[in-house]
């Protein structure tokens, strides 16, 4: 009696062969490692949602009733309410990829050591950050749809190409959370995520998120004209009023070039930390 060579199943070849050949291919494998540690654990994912509603009922709509129409995009007047509630989704939207790519990453890098575990498997160093930060786009996205939720039932939607604004939070989410993941790669303790909320918190008060941009002296224009919230926050209102015009693609390219370099840090940061 004769015997054949049995067939390598796929998963052996996947096993075998070098991760260059399959370079990011395999985040999904992290993402879904995540999903099964969260899932148990939703109430803590939606935690950072709670903080933008919580300004939009008390500043949206409590001080909203105290302060008059405010220009908006194309110099349409809008009630204070329909001012902030664009901003404050874009604000939801970098709070959820921020949050998931820098303290979350930090702990499974520095304490966990996660991704030693996971570079002993044929995963390799870009599946680590892609995966990261596949996750984090996650968590924005479930940022987003809530919070347009909460819009849609305070009547805060002014135009159909609000629903424009899902793919835009997951392009803000991308940015914010690459650039997170590789400023992560760097941290050295848990001191300096001082420096996060440093970074985080004039982004969210000073991104015209409360003001129009026309109230701020010409200096502080330029400076945050060049912030990336500052665009999240200008493509999400001008969906939300149906404003559509070339400008909101240089908006959305800001947010890609401001990811993949982020990817492209991250990636190399953890290849030096991780395999050396």
């Amino acid at each position: 009696m004769t015997s054949t060579p049995s067939t390598p199943s796929t998963t052996t070849l996947t096993r075998i062969t070098p991760s260059v050949a399959w370079r990011g291919a395999r985040a999904r494998r992290l993402v879904e490692r995540n999903v099964m540690v969260y899932r148990h654990s939703w109430l803590i994912i939606f935690s950072g949602l709670f903080e933008p509603i919580f300004y939009l009922l008390s500043i949206g709509v409590g001080i909203g009733r105290l302060v008059g129409k405010v220009p908006g995009p194309g110099g349409h007047l809008l009630t204070y309410r329909e001012f902030v509630a664009p901003a404050l989704l874009a604000s939801a939207s970098m709070n959820g990829a921020v949050y998931d790519s820098t303290m979350n990453v930090f702990y499974k890098l520095k304490y966990a050591k996660i991704y030693d575990a996971v570079l002993s498997t044929p995963m390799g160093v870009d599946d680590v950050a892609r995966g990261e930060i596949t996750w984090a786009l996650i968590r924005g996205f479930l940022y987003a749809v809530s919070f347009i939720v909460v819009m849609l039932a305070l009547g805060l939607v002014d135009s159909a190409w609000e629903i424009l604004a899902l793919p835009a939070s997951v392009l803000i989410g991308f940015g914010f959370a690459s650039i997170g993941m590789a400023t992560t790669a760097y941290m050295r303790s848990w001191e300096d995520f001082e420096f996060v909320q440093l970074a985080v918190l004039p982004l969210f008060l000073l991104s015209t998120t409360f003001y129009p941009l026309s109230t701020y002296p010409r200096w502080l224009q330029i400076v945050t004209e060049c912030t990336p919230l500052f665009h999240g926050v200008a493509l999400l209102r001008a969906l939300n009023e149906g404003a559509i015009g070339p400008g909101l693609l240089l908006h959305a390219l800001y947010f890609v070039a401001m990811g993949m370099i982020g990817v492209w840090v991250a990636s190399r940061r953890l290849g030096h930390l991780l395999l050396t």
